[in-house]
C-alpha cells in the first residue's frame, strides 16, 4: 500500500538532507552528496510507479550511507547507529528509526552475499534505487573513481574474475577495477526488484556491455 508523506515528514527530510549533505561534504566521490542525491532522485522515480511508504524510502535513500562501512573498517553497524541517532534527534517514531536502520543494514550488494533475515517492500525500492546508480555510466566512472581512491589497476588479464565470492572474500578484494564489473557491476540488473528498476537497468547494463568490449578492443590495439 503506498504511503504519501505528510508536511511534518516533508520536512524532517528536508532536515535530512541538509544533515547528510554537510556530513558527507568531503567524502569520496563515488559516495558522496551527489550519490546521495541521485539515489533520492532513482528512489522517488521509482515511487512514482511501486507502492511502499514514501517517509521511509526517502529517510532510508538520504541516509544509507551516511556511515559506509568500507570507509570504517568494515564495521557495518556505524551506519545505522548514526541513522537512528539522528533521526531521533527529530523525535522520529521508534518503529521507523528501526525500519530504517534495518534496511541500511541489509540493503547493500555485500550484505546480499550473506544472511539476510529483513525484508521489507521499502528496501526493495531503496535497494534498486542505490544500485541504480551503481551501474551504467556513473556507475562506470564510480567504479574507477574508487579503484583509483584505493590505488587499484585498472586491469591485469592475470587476475581472474571471481565467481560466487562469499562476504568476506568480497569486503577484502583487492583486485583490479574491471574485475568488479564481473564480480558485482554486471550481477546488478538481474538483482532488481521492482519493474521500474528492471525497466531502467536493461539500459544501463547494456551500456556497460559496450564500454567492456570498447575497452578490450582498445586494450589489445585493435580499436
Amino acid at each position: 500500500m503506498k504511503v504519501p508523506k505528510t508536511n511534518q515528514q516533508e520536512e524532517i527530510i528536508q532536515k535530512t538532507a541538509a544533515y547528510v549533505q554537510e556530513q558527507l561534504k568531503d567524502a569520496e566521490s563515488g559516495h558522496d552528496w551527489w550519490h546521495i542525491l541521485r539515489v533520492w532522485n532513482n528512489c522517488k522515480l521509482i515511487l512514482q510507479t511501486e507502492e511502499a511508504d514514501e517517509f521511509v524510502c526517502e529517510l532510508t535513500a538520504l541516509l544509507h550511507d551516511i556511515a559506509d562501512s568500507k570507509f570504517y573498517g568494515g564495521d557495518e553497524t556505524i551506519g545505522p547507529r548514526m541513522a537512528g541517532e539522528f533521526l531521533k534527534s527529530l523525535d522520529v517514531e521508534h518503529e521507523v528509526i528501526e525500519h530504517v536502520q534495518q534496511i541500511i543494514l541489509n540493503m547493500s550488494f555485500k550484505a546480499s552475499l550473506g544472511e539476510v533475515s529483513f525484508h521489507s517492500k521499502e528496501l526493495e525500492v531503496v535497494q534498486d534505487a542505490d544500485r541504480l546508480d551503481a551501474i551504467g555510466a556513473i556507475g562506470i566512472a564510480r567504479a574507477f573513481n574508487y579503484g583509483g581512491y584505493k590505488n587499484r589497476e585498472i586491469y591485469n588479464p592475470d587476475v581472474p574474475f571471481l565467481e560466487n565470492q562469499s562476504k568476506e572474500t568480497y569486503k577484502n578484494t583487492t583486485a583490479p577495477t574491471i574485475n568488479h564489473f564481473y564480480e558485482k557491476l554486471l550481477l546488478l540488473k538481474d538483482k532488481m526488484n521492482t519493474v521500474s528498476a528492471k525497466h531502467i537497468a536493461a539500459g544501463r547494463h547494456a551500456f556497460m556491455e559496450d564500454f567492456l568490449q570498447q575497452f578490450y578492443g582498445e586494450w589489445r590495439g585493435e580499436r
